[in-house]
């Protein structure tokens, strides 16, 4: 089957995602499903492709890691922080800015044309 559409091809495109992902720990981000939720969302009225393009190629078969996966996949990711303003300590010296006579004030401008 030719693809023609292109959710039919972001679609069609989440096999070789979702293959790589099936190797990862669980908690790891998915682009799968990102590709999904983006087809989900293209409207209606976007028009074909003018042209048919073929199918994507078979997802090919991954080898499994030996001894696991790394170190750097198994870690946790931070999620749900809370930011809160920190007030300053007492004994940082806060700058005082001093006020100049000549803010706001526009300077006078001269000029000779012709002379």
């Amino acid at each position: 089957m030719a693809i023609k559409n292109i959710k039919t091809l972001l679609t069609q495109a989440t096999a070789l995602p979702a293959a790589v992902e099936a190797k990862l720990p669980a908690g790891a981000p998915k682009v799968s499903t990102m590709l999904l939720d983006a087809a989900g969302m293209i409207p209606a009225a976007i028009p074909d492709f003018p042209m048919e393009i073929p199918d994507l190629p078979a997802v090919p078969t991954l080898p499994t890691l030996p001894g696991g996966a790394p170190a750097e996949l198994t870690r946790s990711y931070v999620t749900a922080v809370e930011v809160r303003p920190v007030s300053a300590p007492a004994s940082v010296a806060r700058r005082e800015i001093i006020p100049s006579p000549s803010v706001g004030v526009l300077p006078e401008v001269v000029s000779r044309r012709g002379i």
